[in-house]
């Protein structure tokens, strides 16, 4: 398995777009699924928030996590979020989400990031408390409880 930027690999953005719009759209129509395609056009960064990180092994994609900015517009000062955490059904429980989840905080301390956010659905915090992340509060955020936590990262590689 290899994880790399999505700017390498921009022919997943349609399997992507069809992942979230599924598990978290709306509609889920063709419609939002073009929509959100366009939204993810800006996650095709290098060496820049926002970006997406995937997870493949050949030609086959096995999950997704995003690098974004301010992902939750209650807390405006929380800059940089882990979000978008996705692995396809077949590839679940095989460690994907927390190899996805140590790679964009490894990619995040490059970028000099030295705190992560992220919300979660999963009240005891999941796999992101086994992974050192911290509780902040449980907020009701479009109508979905989720738990909001951090994670402070050294900017610094030892």
């Amino acid at each position: 398995m290899k994880i790399e930027l999505l700017a390498k690999h921009q022919h997943w953005l349609p399997t992507i777009a069809s992942w979230y719009v599924k598990e978290w759209g709306q509609t889920k129509d063709l419609e939002e699924t073009q929509k959100e395609i366009e939204n993810l056009q800006a996650y095709r960064n290098e060496n820049k928030v926002p970006l997406i990180l995937v997870a493949f092994e050949k030609d086959t994609l096995l999950g997704v996590v995003q690098l974004k900015i301010r992902e939750m517009t209650i807390y405006p000062n929380y800059q940089y979020w882990v979000g978008g955490v996705f692995v396809g059904k077949q590839h679940r429980n095989r460690g994907i989400a927390k190899l996805l989840v140590l790679e964009a905080i490894k990619k995040a301390r490059e970028l000099h990031i030295d705190k992560l956010y992220l919300q979660t659905e999963n009240r005891s915090g999941g796999l992101y408390k086994e992974l050192g992340w911290s509780a902040i509060e449980e907020v009701n955020y479009n109508g979905e409880d989720v738990v909001v936590m951090q994670k402070e990262i050294a900017t610094t590689i030892t």
